[in-house]
């Protein structure tokens, strides 16, 4: 699947329009619902009617998320506002806990006291029916978009319609069991559509508590990325790769090795490549954060000790001052490696007359720093 083409502001009030929709149908749901669960007699139906609320305040709050969740990294949200999705998903299913032990205690008190139950009457078959379609139809709905722009928020509210779909179920089969002589079904019938909603609520909640604990990407995408990795030109191998789920998304640190003798620009660009091919290949990923390394830093011995140029320039004037043409170099490079600094010196070709043979030149520079144990290799260059 090809990564979505929607703006985060495109994104943003397509999860809106789908929130009105829902909240449109479970506002008629609710309403229904619950008075002819009054009027007809149906517990199981009044805690169905209590059910859609829950959806109607769902709605709610993916509408009022969704306004929120889109707006660009700011000084106080570098990383965006995609927490505000799981925060409010998790919200929503600590709701929903609440809203099913009320419903189930309810129902659990009454099958206790025989007079309080209910004996529903026909109408109430209506709005169970009514209630079924209309939820199932809401489901694959919101389920089918929130698929296409990869939002969790809606995917979640999605299995909450479908929740209320099969607790109306459910309660049908309660009503039509009262109707024909067992009094009790009624009430068994709201205790299931009240565990229902606690499961689905458990659900939602535990699944957003894990992004706020930065759970990784599964086994079958981190294994993708790898490959993806391995692939890339230039990449002699990587290390510390860590992913995390934000709000829908995902981001991914990863330390990538590759040849020490690279420009800096060439390293570089293959960090580019590596951060378009995984955005690329993995739809869900929005930030790709790329560390080039010249040695794997889980085993290599520590370089960051080490002395900068300027430190290391004083050093080598002392060491070389008695080698002479050495400071008719074009450039130095620095290679810090191993623990230790290893030193390239390039020299015009005309030079090399002046300077005489490069090993043996090579030789007394090596020479001059073997004392020094910061220092590596000295690698002479001509042309």
């Amino acid at each position: 699947m090809s990564k979505t083409t929607l703006s985060a502001e495109q994104r943003s009030h397509t999860i809106q329009k789908v929130a009105v929709v829902g909240a449109i149908v479970n506002l008629v749901l609710s309403v229904v619902k619950i008075l002819i669960g009054i009027v007809g007699q149906s517990q199981s139906l009044v805690a169905d009617g209590i059910h859609s609320v829950s959806d109607l305040m769902s709605d709610g709050l993916v509408y009022f998320v969704s306004r929120k969740s889109h707006h660009a990294p700011d000084a106080e949200h570098p990383y965006g506002h995609g927490r505000f999705e799981t925060m409010a998903t998790m919200a929503l299913g600590g709701f929903l806990i609440v809203v099913a032990a009320g419903i189930v205690w309810d129902a659990f008190m009454r099958m206790f006291s025989p007079e309080k139950l209910l004996e529903p009457n026909a109408i109430t078959l209506f709005a169970a029916g009514f209630s079924i379609l209309a939820n199932e139809g809401l489901f694959h709905y919101t389920l089918r978009i929130g698929r296409g722009i990869k939002s969790n928020l809606l995917i979640a509210n999605a299995w909450h319609h479908r929740s209320d779909a099969v607790s109306s179920v459910v309660v049908l089969a309660g009503i039509v069991g009262t109707m024909a002589g067992l009094p009790y079904l009624d009430a068994v019938a709201a205790i299931g559509v009240g565990v229902m909603v606690g499961k689905i609520g458990w659900d939602l909640g535990w699944g957003a508590a894990q992004e706020l604990v930065d759970l990784g990407l599964s086994d079958e995408r981190v294994a993708l990325i790898h490959r993806i990795i391995h692939s890339i030109d230039g990449v002699e191998d990587f290390h510390m790769l860590r992913t995390r789920s934000l709000g829908g998304h995902a981001a991914v640190d990863v330390h990538v090795r590759v040849d020490p003798q690279l420009s800096v620009s060439e390293g570089h660009m293959i960090s580019l490549i590596v951060e378009q091919c995984l955005k690329k290949e993995l739809e869900e990923i929005e930030d790709v954060t790329v560390h080039i390394d010249v040695e794997d830093d889980e085993s290599a011995i520590c370089s960051n000790s080490l002395p900068l140029r300027a430190e290391v320039m004083g050093m080598l004037e002392q060491c070389w001052q008695d080698v002479p043409g050495v400071a008719l170099r074009d450039r130095m490079v620095l290679h810090y490696l191993n623990g230790k600094i290893e030193i390239d010196l390039f020299f015009a070709r005309e030079q090399i007359t002046q300077l005489g043979d490069v090993e043996q030149l090579e030789s007394v520079l090596q020479q001059a720093v073997s004392d020094n144990n910061r220092f590596g290799k000295v690698r002479v260059y001509f042309g």
